[in-house]
């Protein structure tokens, strides 16, 4: 059933797409940091200025011009920005970031390669494999458009791997403005029991009364993760050389049941895999003091406001569902592998009932929270409402359901913030502090201060900041949670000291940028259930620059370089080095064609990577396999034609195999038993639409 309605989803896509394209008129989408729009309480730069188009709040337009700007903020910013349309990296438009390796199909669970350490500090229920494909609140988008946009994207790639997006946005009324956003992601896999299937919605509303003292923001997040797990290829043989399995998905795996379970495009039902629910309810509300002015024009008068107080109040309620399961389908040849969860997990089987005695695996953790925020802001200068400071307390409620009962927790939390971009645009300075003063996390807090300098025009920009993280460990780390499977153990609080700078160079294009960071009781998994914490000190050097190279007129070398180290006796295994290159034809022809095409490669010296735990969704250390994998090759070929844009894409051509025959058959591996596809071929489409 959930399989017709999504293809009549589909179907119906493309209907609209059709329809809109038939009435789509001219659009313009210029780069850079716009300064007008309506829902910003106030104006930004100075209210003596004579240009009345340069004031936050105040923008004249005509409706019947085809250009048109969208101003984008996010959660906690004040300067708008643009819709990005650029087409060079297509890895902006796909969920995967380029820094990210994944278990051999997208939508799979993915881990940096790059030394990260967890940024959130208080209640963590601990499963992040996979959330590079969820919508996430902090990255909540607010909108102003005078008139109704709409994006539609569709990605085709091979193994019938489809991934939809659509985006549209309106303003119902001068001053309130309402959004959706939909994402879904299907993709059967190359290997077997591969299969994925997410789904993201968000809705936003913005509302500001006319008088400019009040915002209300509304927002509203669902994320679902299906995931196929197929606890890796079975190692008895060196299947991926024999023949016999030129077909990858008869290739025998840990978990998942038999070839015939593979299922079609649109089915998200699996025998083995995980699913992960999260739904968010936000609600925030803001009310603002200060003193009232005005614009005269010839014909109008526009109302300006300048707040020197505010005061805001945020509501979210969240819930959460994690699980895995195996069960039984109708062959007896797809029950659960007693013997693989009994040696790896310590899960001894047992028969549901007398009438289906087969064994099943169903582990799963609940949760519901709720919370209120009280914050106050003091502005003190009311024609620069880039410089505030916040004092605020919040309290969290929170309730988990797991096997061993039903649990309730409380927080108690403090925080504040200061922020300054100087008028003059040359200093910015962001700091916050948030401590847990009572509850769950008792003692947990994340403080942090950046602070940048533009040194001119030629000589760009620096920034230098620290932050310190002292956090509670995950959930799955407490006996309490229906994932814990290791013997009773106790466990510190994981605490991270982090040194970073940064510097851009706009005449030679060049930006650099150094991480350090100080790590102690570090907290990890090593095999498959074991639960561990690294007491001793150890330190991560990461250092990068990411470089421009005009070498022709068309011809340009994008490179990126990370290079990083560790210090100390901690089970940590990282690559040395990691580079991404791409060498791309670029340019603006036949007038309205921006093109970019060319090779892209991916490469990161050999290591120990980790493996993977599907059971409890964690990647975990190991210290036998070096792993070394060929360079990554992609090509590509982007194209811009006004609102149109397309990506065709071969990607993975280092699996190309010429020994006895041609095949894309030399496989990378992401983790022991997880090999990555051969040759891929995607194609992507986005078009945007005014109406």
């Amino acid at each position: 059933m959930k399989g017709t309605i999504r293809y009549s989803f589909f179907v119906w896509l493309l209907l609209v797409s059709g329809t809109l394209l038939a009435q789509r008129p001219a659009i313009r989408l210029p780069g850079g940091l716009p300064t007008g729009g309506f829902p910003r309480s106030g104006n930004t730069g100075n209210r003596s200025s004579g240009d009345s188009s340069q004031r936050e709040g105040v923008e004249h337009r005509d409706y019947s011009d085809d250009s048109l700007v969208v101003k984008v903020y996010r959660f906690n910013t004040v300067r708008p920005t643009t819709f990005d349309t650029s087409i060079r990296d297509y890895s902006l438009r796909f969920p995967i970031p380029a820094t990210h390796y994944y278990l051999g199909n997208d939508g799979s669970a993915t881990k940096s390669l790059l030394f990260v350490m967890p940024s959130t500090t208080g209640w963590d229920p601990g499963f992040h494999s996979h959330d590079v494909y969820k919508f996430k609140l902090e990255n909540a988008r607010f909108y102003n458009t005078p008139r109704p946009y709409t994006e539609l994207g569709y990605m085709l790639a091979t193994g019938t791997e489809q991934m939809i997006e659509v985006l549209h946005t309106q303003n119902v009324k001068p001053n309130w403005n309402v959004s959706f956003q939909y994402r879904l992601l299907t993709a059967p896999g190359i290997f077997r029991n591969q299969r994925n299937n997410h789904s993201n919605i968000q809705l936003g509303s913005w509302y500001q009364s006319t008088n400019r003292r009040y915002n209300n923001y509304f927002v509203f997040l669902q994320n679902s993760i299906n995931a196929g797990e197929s606890g890796g290829l079975r190692t008895d043989k060196d299947y991926l050389d024999d023949p016999t399995y030129a077909r990858r998905f008869t290739i025998p795996t840990f978990l998942g049941g038999s070839p015939s379970l593979r299922g079609g495009a649109f089915n998200n039902s699996f025998v083995t895999g995980r699913r992960e629910r999260e739904n968010h309810f936000y609600l925030r509300q803001q009310y603002d003091f200060g003193r009232k002015d005005s614009l005269v024009t010839d014909s109008t008068v526009i109302p300006l406001f300048y707040p020197r107080v505010r005061f805001e109040h945020s509501f979210r309620f969240a819930t959460y569902n994690y699980s895995y399961k195996d069960e039984p389908s109708s062959s007896s040849e797809n029950a659960p592998d007693s013997t693989y969860y009994d040696s790896l997990y310590r899960i001894r089987l047992t028969p549901n009932d007398t009438l289906n005695p087969v064994d099943s695996v169903f582990i799963q953790d609940r949760w519901r929270e709720i919370s209120n925020d009280f914050s106050i802001y003091q502005f003190p200068d009311a024609n620069n409402l880039q410089q505030f400071i916040k004092l605020g307390a919040e309290l969290q409620l929170l309730k988990g359901y797991f096997a061993k009962g039903v649990k309730s927790y409380t927080n108690v939390i403090g925080h504040g913030e200061y922020r300054n971009r100087t008028r003059n645009q040359k200093w910015d300075i962001n700091a916050f502090g948030r401590l847990y003063l009572a509850g769950l996390n008792f003692g947990d807090y994340h403080a942090y201060v950046s602070l940048q300098r533009l040194l001119s025009q030629q000589l760009g920009s620096l920034q230098l900041g620290f932050e310190n993280i002292n956090r509670s460990p995950s959930f799955i780390y407490n006996q309490q949670s229906s994932f814990y499977l290791d013997t009773a153990k106790n466990f510190s609080k994981e605490n991270t000291l982090h040194f970073f700078g940064s510097y851009y160079l706009p005449k030679l294009d060049v930006q650099l940028r150094g991480d350090y960071y100080v790590v102690s009781n570090f907290l990890y998994l090593n095999g498959y259930r074991s639960l561990q914490q690294e007491n001793a000190l150890f330190n991560v050097l990461r250092v990068s620059g990411l470089k421009t190279f005009r070498i022709g007129r068309h011809w340009n070398l994008y490179s990126e370089l990370y290079v990083q180290q560790k210090a100390g006796g901690a089970e940590v295994n990282l690559p040395l080095l990691y580079t991404r290159n791409q060498l791309a034809f670029e340019g603006r022809f036949f007038r309205n064609l921006n093109l970019s095409t060319g090779l892209e490669i991916r490469y990161n010296t050999p290591y120990k990577m980790d493996m993977y735990s599907p059971v409890l969704g964690q990647f975990f250390y190991q210290d036998s396999t070096t792993i070394s994998n060929r360079p990554e090759i992609h090509a590509f070929l982007h194209m811009r034609v006004r609102t149109f844009k397309a990506f065709i894409r071969l990607e993975n051509l280092n699996t190309a195999n010429l020994n006895g025959g041609f095949a894309f058959d030399r496989h990378n591996l992401a983790a022991i038993g997880y090999p990555t596809p051969g040759m891929v071929f995607r194609f992507g489409i986005y078009w945007v639409f005014v109406n």
